[in-house]
């Protein structure tokens, strides 16, 4: 079976296409990845100024833009506040408040 310079340039091509549209799937993800650790820091270096917040009992995860909170919090009001606070940083998409409100 022989190849003409043709069906070889053509082969070339379709392969060079294949790679880089690989390779900006990976570049995403990596961008992505940083991305959302900025936002975790950004929504923990936000809480930890907040009087009424305790940032040490707040976890904070970002996948996406979407932060998930979770930790126990002494009352409603301070999980209300918390999204609050997770809600005005900058690239945040949604916020998923799963904080649980220590009974007394």
């Amino acid at each position: 079976m022989t190849f003409s310079t043709r069906s070889f340039g053509g082969f070339v091509a379709a392969a060079l296409l294949a790679v880089l549209v690989g390779c900006a799937g990976a570049g995403t993800k990596t961008g992505q990845a940083i991305d959302d650790t900025a936002i975790t820091a950004k929504v923990k270096a936000q809480m930890a100024k907040d009087k009424e917040v305790s940032a040490m009992d707040v976890s904070v995860n970002t996948d996406q833009g979407v932060v998930r909170l979770s930790g126990v919090v002494k009352s409603a009001q301070e999980k209300q506040r918390a999204e609050q606070v997770a809600r005005g940083v900058e690239g945040v998409r949604r916020v998923d408040n799963a904080l649980v409100v220590r009974s007394q």
